[in-house]
């Protein structure tokens, strides 16, 4: 089941209090990206997090779930509750290292 976009317009509104969230729509579901980074993405209507040791001190109850077969394990977030999610990003973010710049096309 892919995520609607009133579910995606939803968690951006409860984002809204950081700067630089954005989405990148990939097969039915989006990525979510804070700073540049990747840390999370909503599947299936629900909003998943990289488990990084932050998040996973920050978020200690809650549940994980895989977003799609395959893939790796990640943290349920409470939507609902904007202010926790948000310290919850920025602290996955500040963990992850910095995106690697893009090569121009046609460099080898």
């Amino acid at each position: 089941m892919a995520s609607s976009k009133e579910y995606l317009q939803f968690v951006l509104e409860q984002l809204s209090a950081l700067d630089d969230v954005s989405v990148r729509p990939m097969m039915g579901e989006y990525v979510l990206y804070h700073d540049g980074k990747v840390v999370g993405g909503i599947y299936d209507d629900r909003l998943l997090l990289k488990p990084t040791p932050s998040a996973l001190a920050l978020l200690k109850d809650a549940p994980t779930d895989i977003p799609y077969d395959g893939a790796k394990e990640m943290l349920v977030a409470d939507v609902d509750d904007a202010e926790r999610t948000c310290r919850v990003i920025e602290a996955i973010a500040a963990e992850l290292p910095a995106p690697k710049p893009k090569r121009k096309k046609g460099n080898a």
